[in-house]
């Protein structure tokens, strides 16, 4: 074992063998870059894939249209790609259902991006590298790298950005709807209708509450029970406030008390749980400020209270 140490040291440590062992990686990727490039052409040439994404997109949009050629593009290789556990796909699945991407092939294009980029990067790398004499072997094979990681990784951090931002909109409009629904409750409307009625009102305002609630009005429509209807609407959302909401509500509906003064309860709870968030940020607000403090304030401070002395003690010294 370290006679084989030794000999790998001593070829990194050889400038020629390094530049052989870069030109067989470079070959490698080229070879998997073409292998990829030839599938994506056969799934893009397919007449089936081809014919099936036209009777698609005749009756869409241009939106649909379009994730219409990216899932026939992607689909040969995406086969390749997807984890083997089903733990890892389904988490996964989950991030991307909460991100608001409900498309049947989200996971696929998902892995199918992530191994284009990890493959793609470091190419396009090597690539503008070769306009850069002054670049060295070691230097272009440690870009590659970096390259192939940040094609493995922007995947999950701009998915994790499209989460969060979704779910902010989400807790964003939940006050506004428990409060619609409250009121509707109160005046006499039923609990699919009320729904029904929010959804409506929250078009405008806050779009995507809008069209989670209006999908809960439509599974109920289409027969699926008020309870499944609910938690697949916590399933979507992932918020801890709509679990709490549909909780109550799934009991209400179970034991049969009162919705309207459920809600009513629900809602007091609510405001007490957002003025006490507000309270403790406002209570960090004081930790928080002591970074800016000393980075920014408390220079220029020293520099107007104490500058003058330390001028005027220089100013001493120098006639001595």
């Amino acid at each position: 074992m370290e006679t084989v140490i030794q000999y790998l040291a001593e070829m990194l440590s050889d400038q020629g063998s390094v530049r052989i062992i870069f030109i067989a990686l470079a070959a490698m990727v080229v070879f998997v870059f073409g292998l990829g490039a030839s599938w994506l052409v056969a799934g893009a040439t397919d007449p089936i894939r081809r014919r099936l994404g036209v009777v698609d997109s005749d009756d869409q949009d241009r939106g649909r249209r379009v994730r219409v050629s990216v899932n026939t593009l992607l689909g040969p290789v995406a086969q390749y790609v997807l984890p083997r556990e089903d733990v890892e796909r389904s988490k996964t699945t989950e991030r991307l259902v909460h991100a608001g991407f409900r498309s049947p092939n989200a996971v696929q294009v998902f892995y199918a991006s992530k191994a284009m980029l990890a493959v793609g990067l470091p190419i396009l790398i090597v690539v503008v590298c070769q306009w850069l004499p002054s670049i060295k072997t070691n230097s272009v094979i440690m870009y590659a790298l970096i390259g192939a990681g940040l094609g493995v990784f922007a995947p999950n951090y701009v998915l994790d950005k499209f989460l969060q931002r979704r779910q902010r909109k989400l807790r964003n409009g939940f006050p506004d709807a428990l409060d619609l629904l409250v009121t509707c409750v109160e005046a006499g409307l039923g609990l699919s209708q009320a729904i029904e009625r929010v959804a409506r009102e929250l078009s405008v305002s806050h779009p995507e509450l809008a069209m989670e609630l209006a999908l809960v009005n439509a599974e109920t429509r289409a027969g699926v029970e008020n309870v499944a209807a609910l938690k697949n609407l916590v399933n979507r959302c992932g918020l801890d406030d709509i679990r709490g909401l549909v909780s109550l509500l799934i009991q209400t509906i179970r034991f049969g008390t009162s919705i309207a003064e459920s809600l009513r309860v629900y809602s007091e709870e609510f405001r007490d749980k957002r003025m006490q968030a507000a309270e403790e940020q406002a209570a960090k607000i004081g930790t928080k400020l002591i970074f800016p403090l000393i980075l920014f304030l408390f220079p220029g401070f020293f520099v107007v209270v104490v500058g003058p002395a330390v001028v005027a003690l220089m100013a001493t010294f120098s006639n001595f």
